[in-house]
């Protein structure tokens, strides 16, 4: 059900899906589709990985300090001297 939904959201009906196979398998030909679609599953599933990464450190209160940072020191100037002719 919840495929469904998804490909709602794009607006891609079953036809629509069987059209745009038929054009991958046109264009990379039937031996490059499986590496492909692991490639895409292994994609989704670290983008994903990260989302839920980034929520659990975004609810997580912060028991670290801030770091200190040290002031920059003084910056040094010097005056051009001329060349001697």
């Amino acid at each position: 059900m919840a495929s469904s939904a998804f490909l709602a959201v794009f607006g891609l009906g079953p036809t629509e899906l069987i059209v745009i196979l038929v054009i991958l398998l046109v264009l990379f030909g039937g031996s490059k589709l499986p590496s492909l679609a692991k490639g895409l599953g292994q994609s989704v599933k670290e983008f994903k990985k990260a989302t839920k990464e980034e929520e659990e450190a975004s609810k997580a209160p912060a028991t670290t300090e801030p770091k200190k940072t040290e002031p920059a020191p003084a910056a040094t100037t010097t005056t051009p001297t001329a060349p001697k002719a």
